[in-house]
């Protein structure tokens, strides 16, 4: 699927400038916005990782992103 919004701002990609979002301090930063619906994530850390949860896409964890580029 194709990304929709900023997991970052939650602003749809083709209408803001998403260049504090694309700061490298937040590329380690879990997703906050769900990419496919803009809708708040509820967001888990762990000293292993981290997943996030949208109620209408499921769920995604650090090794899913890491191996997938945004």
């Amino acid at each position: 699927m194709t990304a929709l919004y900023c997991v970052h701002c939650g602003k749809p990609l083709a209408e803001a400038d998403h260049a504090r979002c694309a700061a490298p301090q937040t590329t380690l930063e879990p997703p906050r916005y769900c990419a496919q619906c803009a809708r708040r994530m509820i967001v888990q850390v762990t000293p292993s990782g981290w997943t996030a949860r949208c109620s209408r896409h499921g769920e995604t964890t650090s090794r899913e992103d890491s191996a997938t580029a945004r």
